[in-house]
């Protein structure tokens, strides 16, 4: 039995209520523990739809969680809504305009994803008001999940203990479930200190932070050769010590991002990693600072929740659009580069094979691939979450085939028509899921057993050093 015709108007009902949220959170683009904006005005709506809210939760002054009913199962709903920095765009222009130049921006589709899964939890509580079911349905609003990892700190403080399920989703340019993986990713700060010196009067009085930033990128350069082909490291230089060329640079800042498909891989490579910043300290008589400042765990797919899943997505896929709907796709999968056509075109070949010419026609790829994708090459803070919870997530199309994520042209389609239709099916797709298991007990049970098994005895990693806490860096 599926809850789809159920399911289905409840959302359509309310549809205008849950793109104008969707829309707010657009144009508030708050990032990472700064999401306060947008945070009041989901969990507002949620408190007048009958939800008791919890605010502040987990040490976070915007994380909040809402609950309806009553007894198990509990099921849980995970939504987001932090944005991305410097990804200011107008809506639906196909040319990069920036609203505040430097600006916020949703350039991973953040306010679409909390949009849904709010849609979701607010359907399912409509249905048990009918007396069609039972249990607890929650939905917790997330922030920092971009560069942060919110929901790590949730977990660490125990917010998710007594959750049986947890059901999430991502927009994108594909129709699809999750078959598992993301990469566990720390993000660290090495902060150099030197001392400072008239570069041409007195160059051996200084000792340059910033000499010592460099020669730890070059260590870590080198160390690539060495490491396994799925890791990825990224490093940004945050500080380079001022912009006088005749001063002795006394202090430098450099952040990094160490990923790799296993948390136990990561924290190998951090340590290597800061071996090379003491050997760069040690070259240039300088000190290091060295500063995590959060952790994602890689995902734990739970297959008896990615089924339930798959069997919803394909009752609302092909989603309806219109000619309109279709050209306004097309403006924007024109406006990629050519470097991100050429991907499209590998991507469609794997899915289709013979027929990647047929699929590359649609502006909107308006089908459910069926295709294992393979392990995401990104990283989630819902990795954490599938460590002490089973846990699933879908993606739905709400973008032009191709836009590549975290850019401007997913904030530009972040609140057109077509981003509200796959936000609406996405909500429907989960909320029928929840259903599922909040009737039927053996189903929960089943979701349980499966996700032991794929834990085979691990537990949770915890990657969060003890005394870190959220914080706005």
């Amino acid at each position: 039995m599926s809850y789809m015709k159920d399911i289905a108007p409840l959302v359509d009902a309310k549809a205008d209520q849950f793109c104008s949220i969707s829309d707010k959170v657009w144009e508030y683009a708050e990032s990472r523990f700064q999401e306060f904006k947008s945070c009041r005005e989901e969990a507002d709506y949620m408190e007048s739809q009958g939800f008791k809210v919890t605010r502040g939760i987990g040490g976070e002054d915007t994380a909040f969680v809402c609950e309806y009913g009553s007894g198990k199962p509990v099921v849980a709903i995970l939504g987001e809504f932090d944005a991305l920095s410097g990804l200011s765009q107008e809506a639906d222009n196909p040319v990069h305009t920036p609203i505040v130049p430097g600006g916020d921006g949703h350039g991973c589709g953040h306010n679409l994803l909390g949009g849904a899964s709010l849609a979701a939890a607010v359907a399912v509580k409509d249905l048990m008001d009918q007396g069609k079911m039972t249990g607890t349905i929650r939905y917790y609003g997330c922030p920092a999940e971009e560069n942060a990892g919110g929901k790590a700190f949730l977990v660490r403080e125990g917010c998710f203990k007594d959750v049986d399920i947890a059901i999430t989703w991502h927009p994108g340019f594909m129709n699809n479930v999750d078959t598992g993986g993301s990469l566990a990713n720390f993000r660290v700060f090495f902060t150099f200190h030197g001392l400072s010196s008239h570069a041409a009067g007195a160059p051996h009085l200084g000792r340059s932070a910033l000499d010592a930033v460099e020669l730890m990128d070059v260590g870590v350069n080198y160390m690539r050769e060495h490491m396994i082909d799925e890791a990825r490291i990224h490093y940004a230089i945050i500080n380079a010590g001022g912009t006088a060329p005749n001063v002795v640079q006394s202090e430098a800042q450099v952040l990094y991002a160490i990923r790799a498909p296993k948390v136990t891989q990561v924290k190998e490579l951090f340590e290597r990693v800061c071996d090379c910043a003491r050997g760069a300290a040690l070259m240039t008589q300088t000190k290091v600072d060295i500063r995590q400042v959060s952790a994602y765990s890689d995902l734990v797919c739970c297959d008896v929740i990615r089924d339930k899943l798959a069997e919803h997505l394909d009752e609302v896929i092909p989603i309806d659009y219109t000619e309109e709907e279709l050209a306004y796709a097309a403006r924007f999968r024109d406006a990629i580069t050519d470097l991100d056509k050429s991907n499209l075109k590998a991507i469609a070949k794997k899915i289709a094979g013979k027929d990647a010419a047929k699929v590359l026609e649609q502006p909107i790829w308006n089908f459910v691939v069926k295709t294992d994708m393979g392990p995401s090459k990104g990283s989630t803070d819902v990795g954490d979450v599938s460590w002490v919870v089973p846990t699933a997530q879908a993606h739905i199309a709400t973008l032009a085939a191709g836009t590549p994520g975290h850019a401007w042209q997913v904030v530009a389609q972040g609140k057109g028509s077509v981003a509200h239709k796959g936000m609406l099916a996405a909500a429907k797709v989960m909320a029928a899921t929840a259903c599922d298991f909040l009737s039927d007990m053996e189903l929960v049970k089943a979701a349980k057993e499966n996700w032991l098994e794929k834990l085979d005895g691990e537990e949770y990693p915890n990657p969060l050093p003890k005394d870190l806490k959220p914080e706005i860096w």
